[in-house]
């Protein structure tokens, strides 16, 4: 089981600053440009510590000496109270003309090796942002960027306990989106959540690679003390966003596929390879991405649509007298595994058809993934790349399904929207604290 407890973080004074002006969204999500944006905001956005400028690995001490900076000033304080903070995002889905309001709350997990069951991983990761995180978590000794996990939890019985909260703040972000941030520091609310979450399995939705980096920073720190930690030990938690599976406003959207730098491609003979499996039918010559979303999601699950360079695009959906588990690539996975749609596109259109190995699909050797589906269009219209395929979204059942089998999905098989915001909370990670 998960030891779930409530923060002691440190937060941002605001009666110092404007919360809207040092958040960020997660660090893997900003560009060059997004990040010169978000620094000319406020000189104390989050951003200067989950990307720090600087060559090489100084850029780690300058976040350690701006992170000590800001406390000194008292930019960021300690709030010893502890608490749960509910975190309320109003949002309209990309695509869509009404808002929704996804609910959920930060905490701390108890981090625990993949194999103990406790939190199951849904995706593969690289090794190159995990070594990132690692020195960050170095040189600051704190989890600056929550990640994102999801319980399972029918009849919501933690809904009442959440709903006694203080007020925070409240902001809109230049997407758009509300944000509404409360303390849950009752004793008897903060009790309720810690009994009702504390058996249950814990889903990543997001953030694997935090999660790992902080199991890997956890490890070398209990090899440092020589001995194992309390149990309690700020290092052994990790700071999530935790959502329920069972709230009808969390979303998940798809993250597609454009295909680049093949050293050989021929569309007709991957669509004459294809139709061993699949049902190929062409679409309208230069529809845009709606009119392929909507005929996606009319070739509902087992689908997907592949757009070319020159206009013309295609919808491919597996074809019903065919048996998944008689394919070579495919049969020695379990059948949770099989059922998602990325798994298919993977192993039988890459893999299979176009050559793409494993091994060249976990590096991106080929691949980008947008998940604006009209402007990934709009690039591959305009020349760029070979193909994309659209795809429709894995529904949370699925994703759980793989993960509860013990297998993972291909990187970037899910997109949950909207990001958790990166600033809210920071959790230090020292061993000589203890959380409540």
């Amino acid at each position: 089981m998960a030891l779930i407890a409530p923060l002691c973080p440190l937060r941002y004074d605001l009666q110092k600053v404007d919360l809207a002006n040092v958040v960020a969204p997660p660090y893997d999500v900003i560009s060059e440009a997004g990040r010169a944006e978000l620094a000319s905001r406020d000189p104390h956005n989050v951003v200067r510590l989950i990307l720090p400028e600087g060559d090489g690995d100084t850029k780690y001490a300058r976040a350690a000496d701006t992170l000590r900076s800001w406390r000194e000033s008292g930019v960021l304080v300690r709030d010893e109270e502890p608490g749960f903070y509910r975190y309320d995002q109003t949002f309209v889905p990309p695509g869509g003309t009404r808002s929704f309001t996804r609910t959920g709350f930060l905490a701390l997990v108890s981090t625990h090796p993949y194999e103990d069951r406790v939190i199951l991983p849904h995706e593969r990761t690289l090794s190159g942002p995990k070594e990132d995180r690692l020195k960050l978590f170095r040189s600051t000794a704190t989890n600056l960027s929550p990640g994102f996990m999801l319980y399972r939890d029918a009849e919501r019985r933690i809904d009442a306990a959440l709903d006694k909260g203080k007020l925070l703040a409240e902001f809109t972000t230049a997407d758009g989106i509300r944000h509404r941030l409360s303390k849950v520091s009752e004793a008897s609310a903060v009790a309720t959540i810690v009994r009702a979450l504390s058996p249950l399995q814990l889903l990543i939705a997001d953030g694997h690679h935090r999660y790992e980096t902080s199991l890997r920073y956890r490890a070398e720190i209990e090899a440092q003390l020589g001995a194992p930690s309390d149990v309690r030990a700020e290092h052994r938690y990790f700071m999530v966003f935790l959502a329920n599976e069972a709230d009808p406003n969390l979303m998940v959207f798809a993250t597609h596929r454009h295909v680049h730098s093949l050293t050989s491609f021929d569309a007709s003979e991957m669509n004459a390879k294809a139709r061993d499996w699949f049902a190929v039918t062409e679409l309208e010559s230069g529809v845009d991405a709606r009119v392929i979303e909507s005929k996606m999601r009319a070739v509902g699950y087992k689908g997907f649509v592949v757009a070319l360079p020159d206009g013309r695009s295609f919808s491919f959906e597996l074809r019903t007298d065919r048996n998944l588990a008689s394919h070579r690539l495919l049969a020695r996975l379990p059948e949770a595994l099989r059922k998602t749609d990325v798994t298919l596109l993977h192993a039988v259109l890459f893999e299979d058809i176009l050559g793409m190995s494993a091994d060249a699909q976990a590096k991106k050797t080929n691949l980008w993934y947008p998940q604006d589906a009209q402007a990934a269009l709009g690039s591959l219209r305009s020349g760029v790349g070979q193909l994309l395929v659209l795809m429709n979204a894995t529904p949370v059942s699925e994703i759980r399904a793989v993960a509860e089998a013990g297998e993972v999905m291909p990187q970037k098989s899910t997109f949950f929207y909207p990001k958790v915001l990166t600033g809210l909370a920071i959790h230090t990670l020292l061993p000589s604290r203890m959380v409540s």
